[in-house]
């Protein structure tokens, strides 16, 4: 049914006045939850309820007739009358949360987010637009804080609604897949997905559309994730379904587990390795309890893992190594690393086995000791075969020091001269070196003194000293100068025909009676002097090359000594070391001497003394050492000597001379057979030689010694004589009536000597 104008009707057909519905409408609007703003066509405010002042800040009489734009932020105001006629040329409802950004502003200045809802409104007067305002601080408040959780997760965090289209990324999505953000958005999720697996995506996100339910990450799955570059890499992710007023959404967390799978595929090879490890390996807490066993710990103890595991490693150990057992375990404790450790331990059937065991200590993240690793190695058959070659060497070395010595000699006891002898062979190898020394009677009183070293090591170098110090021995016993017979050397070394093959040689005569010692040295190191009150010295001979180099002349020297007078001869095994200076450990050397000599032991003291300061670690050298002292015998008690000429009469002159000294001396018993000695040897001297001739007289507590020399290099030698013959008995006669005789060259022609005891 009709009305007339300004009437309504009731939901019974009443009609009703116009100021009944306006009544009714006005209330509608004031039981309205949001603020509702009521304006013309031209934007002027013509209705608001309560909640508009409240919202606002307004009374309602401050609002009225007021153009909207009053509400607006003043930044948007320029924009928003071409958006309110834009409006009003294309009317229709526009739902609240529409997808602007919209902002009221209060009557104090602050601004704050809104959504609203317009709708036309056509009336008797005109067209008018309603406003629904609500205030969605608390919610934007609450969509920055997620959004701010969702910044500060670790994980690449996706959020796409129920038809797989991404609405939400977080930076680490960013840095993970290369995007920026701006290229996810509104982009189906399978864009992160590898090729191969989209056809199966849209099935599986259907199937967790269907059956929502939270998985976590690391579900058992193998997944991967598709980068911008092309790029797959390993990921875990954790699904959640989130209920939202827009409708279902799905948050996905996912985690790169490149690194993770990496360190598993390494974890997986080394427990592979060890696994097929030739060597026992196995854990163990800190108080012995086994947490590992490989098959190679099966194979070497006899217990399979299942019997070891749990048990204590002490089972491993007899009874008297339990202690060491613990000893190992607290250094383990106290993050102490044990390397090659060699031990005795016993297998599961009592079976004693050596082995060797490498311990450290096992840690957590923060350094703690928690535990240890054991690899362990069976060296029975490696200690059998030490022990048969400590053997075999022992043999060796037994075998070869018995042939050097052998070949070196035992030097014979010279009557009147202290010495005092040490020898080391060398600890490495089989200890045989070059170095020998010898003590050679000469005679008359005197003594040689020979000291030598072959380079090299071995056998070779044990034949050749042998070789040499023999010959050197025999020509020695000549009576041959030093420089003679170190010429003589030369070419036996030359000889010998050995490549590379050089030895260094000293050697000495000792002539008490004169208090001489002439010496001749090849390439060997200084002799040193050692005289009571004085300081020790080195003798200042010539030194020229070693023996072998040959073609080069040596020189000797005669050199005064007094009585008493210490000698110190030493090979190079005694002061060499790697990269020292040989010539600062000589002078060392002769300090120590020094020092050795301030005490009341004897040379053998002296000897023993210099050995342990310079030698302190006799098992640790690696060349053979030599060292020889000698103390000079006192002077004779007495000497006289003439000039005779070489005339038939000098004989007589000579008894007499004899005759009378031996008289003054208290030897007359002596006289006749010394007469006769005498003159059978003068006599060849005066018939043979070339004057004048030098008759000696010297005697000790001991023994008178004779010597007569001539200008004749022409040696005397005895001879048998035939029956016929009236000469040729006379050195026959000395050679049965003297206690020792001999002939020795000199630089002027010969010297032949006798001796009687007193």
């Amino acid at each position: 049914m009709d009305t007339a104008a300004g009437q309504g009707t009731d939901c019974r057909g009443v009609t009703l006045g116009v100021g009944v519905v306006e009544e009714r409408f006005r209330a509608l609007l004031e039981a309205a939850p949001d603020a509702m703003v009521i304006a013309d066509d031209a934007g002027v405010i013509t209705l608001v309820n309560a909640q508009t002042e409240a919202l606002f800040g307004y009374p309602r009489e401050e609002l009225l007739g007021r153009p909207v734009e009053l509400l607006v932020p003043t930044r948007f105001r320029g924009q928003h009358h071409r958006h309110r006629d834009e409006y009003a040329a294309n009317r229709q409802v526009r739902p609240m949360g529409a997808g602007l950004e919209l902002y009221g502003l209060r009557k104090d200045g602050t601004e704050f987010p809104v959504e609203i809802s317009l709708s036309p409104l056509e009336t008797a007067d005109g067209l008018l637009f309603s406003a629904a305002v609500r205030d969605v601080s608390d919610r934007k408040a609450a969509e920055a804080r997620f959004r701010a959780l969702l910044e500060a997760a670790p994980d690449a965090m996706v959020i796409a609604d129920d038809a797989g289209v991404i609405t939400l990324v977080n930076a680490q999505t960013e840095a993970l897949f290369g995007y920026p953000r701006e290229e996810l958005l509104g982009r189906p999720v399978e864009l992160l997905v590898p090729t191969r697996f989209r056809g199966q995506h849209h099935r599986h996100r259907d199937e967790y559309a269907a059956n929502r339910q939270v998985r976590p990450m690391g579900a058992g799955l193998e997944l991967y994730g598709l980068r911008k570059d092309g790029t797959e890499f390993p990921v875990e992710i954790s699904l959640s379904p989130l209920e939202t007023a827009d409708g279902l959404l799905f948050s996905a967390a996912v985690r790169d587990v490149s690194d993770r799978k990496a360190a598993e595929a390494r974890i997986n090879e080394l427990a592979a390795l060890v696994e097929s490890s030739q060597d026992a390996i196995l854990a163990k807490t800190l108080d012995g309890r086994i947490t590992y066993w490989n098959a190679a710990a099966h194979s070497l103890y006899g217990y399979t893992a299942a019997e070891a595991l749990g048990r204590n490693v002490a089972m491993l150990a007899l009874p008297e190594y339990q202690e060491e057992v613990t000893t190992l375990l607290k250094r383990l404790g106290d993050g102490e690393k044990v390397e090659h450790f060699e031990t005795l331990r016993v297998t599961r059937t009592g079976r004693l086995i050596d082995v060797d065991v490498t311990l450290w200590p096992t840690r957590t993240s923060d350094g703690t000791v928690t535990g240890a690793c054991a690899i362990v190695r069976d060296i029975s058959d490696r200690k059998r075969a030490e022990a048969e070659l400590t053997a075999l060497y022992e043999q060796q070395r037994h075998i070869a020091l018995t042939l050097q010595r052998s070949l070196m000699g035992t030097p014979p006891a010279i009557p009147g001269l202290a010495t005092a002898s040490r020898y080391l062979p060398a600890t490495q190898g089989a200890g045989v070196g070059g170095d020998w020394f010898d003590l050679i009677p000469l005679g008359a009183g005197r003594v040689g003194v020979l000291i030598g070293d072959v380079m090299g090591r071995g056998l070779e170098a044990a034949a050749v000293m042998g070789q040499l110090r023999s010959a050197a021995h025999a020509l020695a016993k000549t009576g041959m100068e030093p420089r003679q017979l170190m010429q003589a050397l030369d070419a036996a070394v030359t000889d010998l025909e050995l490549p590379d093959q050089l030895v260094t040689c000293c050697y000495l005569v000792i002539a008490p009676d004169t208090g001489e010692v002439t010496i001749c040295s090849a390439g060997h190191l200084p002799v040193l002097l050692a005289v009571p009150g004085e300081s020790i010295r080195a003798l200042p001979a010539p030194v020229s090359a070693p023996l072998g180099v040959g073609g080069i002349p040596h020189q000797q020297a005669c050199l005064a000594v007094p009585p008493g007078a210490t000698l110190l001869l030493y090979t190079d095994g005694l002061v060499e070391t790697p990269g020292g200076d040989i010539e600062a450990q000589i002078t060392e050397l002769a300090v120590t001497v020094g020092r050795a000599f301030t005490g009341d032991g004897g040379l053998e003291a002296v000897a023993d003394h210099v050995l342990s300061v310079v030698l302190p670690d006799t098992d640790g050298h690696n060349d053979d050492v030599t060292l020889l002292l000698l103390q000079l015998p006192a002077a004779p008690l007495a000497t006289v000597t003439t000039d005779l000429p070489t005339v038939p009469s000098s004989v007589g002159e000579a008894r007499a001379f004899l005759s009378r000294t031996l008289t003054a001396w208290g030897c007359a018993e002596r006289t006749d057979d010394a007469c006769l000695l005498l003159s059978e040897i003068l006599t060849n001297s005066v018939r043979h030689g070339r004057g004048p001739i030098e008759l000696q007289l010297r005697r000790t507590s001991t023994e008178l010694t004779v010597e007569i020399g001539d200008r004749s290099s022409q040696l005397p030698h005895p001879r048998l004589a035939t029956s016929e013959e009236e000469s040729g008995r006379g050195l026959i006669i000395v050679d049965a009536l003297a206690d020792a005789w001999g002939v020795r060259p000199s630089g002027s022609g010969k010297t032949t000597w006798f001796t009687v005891r007193l």
